[in-house]
């Protein structure tokens, strides 16, 4: 088998070697069993399930939390000429998800959100198909100790049951040893195999610089941007701060292609400015935590963070998306006397406030015994009690775990019974916020140590770093004036959007543009 995959993976991905762990992984695979698989952000994790969606008999069904990263892997896999790929979200207009649902069984590879894996018709559909492969990416999300849980994947066990058991693989940049073992548990695969290779990367220089406040992280920002013309990513924990500081830098820096991106985009847009980015259009991205997960671009050079992100886990993975061609690249942290403000807010309004379910809970008990009403209006429930989206999501997938609600719909009116979920409850996001309250410790002393930065780093996940293929840290041998990285030079945008994202999104036929 292993002469087999070697002709396999220059056959179908072009590529005359395996990188670390994937060969391990894919042999796995092949015979049938259930991994889960720790590579470090860059390692190449989707060829683990690309290249045997080309081999094995059967489907194989990919979980993937990101719109655009499903987009980015369905054009990069048709642009090579694999076109029984198809991406299956909330982008798909009804029409082009009819389509999608009736000819699903000529794909050999399907992308779907968590959402989506809820959704009755979508799953009809799957269960008729043979599926050789189930794959979680971002399998830290699954765990409520993992630093971007997401309750929909709580979910995916039954999703895995009704799909008839297939192999699973479990793919994450960023799992500590608990959050491994709470994904083995969630997923109720106990037998998975584990494959977990270190997560430093060599080529990655970590510095941290301290300033008294945001208007000169600004002007430091605009020095090093200035020095280093370099395809660059800054990360915020603000949609407003990204906005404001890309306008800021497009007015000094008129030379380079300038954009922000966050979560509160049209959809359109946000597709628009990655694809601008991967294709060298654009060169500097002010962005949240919302870009750049699965993103493929090789280039990158200086990730820097304008706001330090709630813990380690999150941090690791946004450095991680510089030199991915193993080229010398740079972790830039800039930080004020109070930079932990701003994750300590976000840490309290991940989960709903304890206060708030108490009210909710009172308010549901009095929906179904006073005034005799069993069907939960979500939207109104949302409204009243201030709630996102996921903090929704979490209250709900906890009622129905324990048998209070089922598809909105509320199954007792016993208020002990309440009462007892809602301590439940409650004890799960304490012990969440204490957890991530200790994760953002753990950075603040990073930030503040004068330890090595990398061995520092890698502490909570391995016991030893590899040495520094260039430069290591601030603290060992790091100077911007040393830095010589190689320079790419940026293509013009034609300033026409609408067209440029027809011309990028183009597959050639009308099936093709619409699964991307």
């Amino acid at each position: 088998m292993n002469d087999k995959l070697e002709s396999y993976m220059k056959e179908y991905m072009g590529h005359p070697t395996f990188r670390t762990g994937q060969k391990e992984i894919i042999n796995d695979i092949l015979k049938g069993k259930s991994v889960l698989g720790i590579l470090p952000t860059g390692s190449g994790k989707s060829l683990c399930y690309q290249l045997p969606a080309r081999i094995l008999d059967g489907v194989v069904v990919v979980v993937s939390p990101l719109i655009s990263l499903m987009i980015d892997q369905v054009k990069q896999l048709k642009a090579s000429g694999f076109k029984q790929v198809i991406a299956i979200n909330s982008f798909l207009d009804y029409s082009q998800k009819h389509q999608a649902y009736q000819q699903i069984d000529k794909y050999k590879l399907i992308y779907a959100s968590p959402e989506m894996l809820q959704n009755s018709q979508f799953m009809k559909q799957l269960s008729r198909l043979k599926v050789a492969l189930f794959v979680i990416d971002e399998a830290h999300c699954i765990s409520q100790w993992g630093h971007e849980f997401r309750p929909d994947y709580l979910k995916l066990d039954t999703v895995i049951t009704k799909l008839k058991n297939p192999p699973v693989l479990a793919l994450s940049a960023t799992a500590t040893p608990e959050v491994q073992k709470d994904i083995i548990f969630q997923l109720k695969c106990p037998s998975m195999n584990k494959h977990i290779y270190p997560m430093d990367r060599d080529n990655i220089a970590f510095v941290v610089q301290h300033v008294e406040n945001e208007n000169k992280k600004v002007a430091l920002l605009k020095e090093v941007l200035q020095e280093f013309s370099i395809p660059t990513m800054i990360y915020f924990s603000s949609r407003k701060s990204a906005e404001q500081v890309a306008e800021l830098l497009r007015i000094d820096l008129p030379n380079r292609n300038i954009a922000f991106y966050h979560g509160g985009m049209d959809q359109t847009d946000r597709i628009l400015i990655q694809q601008q980015f991967m294709n060298e259009q654009l060169d500097i991205i002010c962005c949240t935590s919302a870009f750049g997960m699965g993103i493929n671009k090789k280039n990158v050079r200086l990730v820097v963070h304008f706001h330090l992100p709630t813990q380690i886990e999150s941090f690791i993975q946004e450095v991680g998306r510089a030199g991915r061609d193993g080229e010398s690249s740079v972790s830039l942290v800039l930080a004020t006397p109070n930079e932990d403000v701003l994750p300590r807010r976000l840490i309290e309004t991940e989960l709903p406030a304890i206060e708030q379910v108490g009210l909710l809970v009172d308010y549901v008990i009095f929906l179904s015994q006073e005034k005799g009403i069993t069907l939960i209006d979500e939207d109104d429930m949302q409204l009243r009690f201030q709630l996102s989206k996921t903090q929704w999501r979490f209250l709900k997938y906890h009622f129905e775990n324990h048998g209070m609600i089922k598809e909105s719909r509320i199954l007792t009116k016993v208020y002990a019974e309440w009462k007892s979920v809602l301590k439940n409850v409650q004890r799960v996001i304490s012990q969440r916020n204490e957890l991530k309250l200790e994760k953002l410790s753990q950075l603040l002393d990073w930030l503040n140590s004068n330890k090595c930065r990398r061995i520092q780093l890698f502490a909570p996940f391995q016991y030893s770093v590899s040495p520094p293929k260039y430069m290591c840290c601030d603290r060992c041998d790091f100077s911007f004036t040393k830095w010589n990285p190689r320079l790419v030079e940026s293509k013009n945008s034609s300033g026409n959007w609408v067209d440029e994202l027809k011309l990028l999104l183009l597959q050639g036929d009308e099936n093709e543009k619409q699964t991307s």
